[in-house]
């Protein structure tokens, strides 16, 4: 597998963009450098590279381009391929709480929130379920983000009770990233249950203004 991290190395610099690399930087407020190298031609670079054989050459090359990166670029490859669909389990979760934390950034946290620990709530809610309510209260706020935002595809699949579970944990959290997570997830919800978030939201007056707001914002 060291081949193939070379080669999402070298060609990630081949693609680099000095003039690009800055202004990213600077929109993602990242303390990690960018070689200035754009989602579609990070695609493009995967596409062009042998496919990955074994759960645990794909687990390695994920784990080293994540933990080595120098570039904030090859910390969304390792993100991309870290959704593999022939290789989804609840077993990955230690896998994700870890991006989850070291990266501590919203442009990491929503991609795995969203697509890769919500699709494995909805598979195997016996395991994800009680660690999204205990990450709930966790001291790290992006775990409780994560837990907040992690429904945002379920649609007539969410459970409810741990979607409400999860936003009252964190109702009078001042932090920012929270009141927009709540905000956020209710009014995903709100495309498939309206009178479901609506209730909810004036039973809540504690509710922050942006959440409140973001919730009702297509209402």
């Amino acid at each position: 597998m060291d081949s193939f991290i070379e080669a999402v190395r070298a060609g990630l610099e081949e693609l680099a963009d000095p003039g690009k690399a800055p202004e990213m930087q600077a929109y993602m407020k990242s303390d990690m450098p960018f070689l200035g190298v754009q989602k579609p031609r990070r695609v493009a670079l995967l596409k062009s590279l042998p496919r990955i054989g074994t759960r645990d050459e794909w687990l390695e090359v994920v784990q080293t381009l994540w933990r080595e990166a120098t570039y904030r670029e090859e910390r969304y490859v390792a993100l991309d391929l870290s959704g593999d669909r022939r290789f989804q389990s609840a077993e990955l979760m230690p896998l994700f709480d870890e991006m989850i934390v070291t990266g501590a950034w919203w442009d990491y946290v929503d991609e795995i929130a969203s697509r890769r620990i919500g699709p494995l709530l909805r598979s195997t809610p016996e395991v994800v379920r009680p660690l999204m309510l205990k990450w709930s209260r966790d001291a790290d706020r992006w775990r409780r983000r994560t837990s907040i935002i992690c429904q945002l595809g379920s649609k007539a699949n969410t459970d409810v009770d741990l979607l409400a579970g999860c936003i009252d944990a964190n109702v009078d959290d001042p932090d920012f990233f929270l009141r927009k997570g709540i905000g956020w997830a209710l009014r995903q919800f709100a495309k498939t249950e309206p009178g479901w978030v609506r209730a909810f939201v004036e039973a809540r007056p504690g509710l922050s203004p942006l959440s409140r707001r973001e919730a009702l914002k297509h209402l």
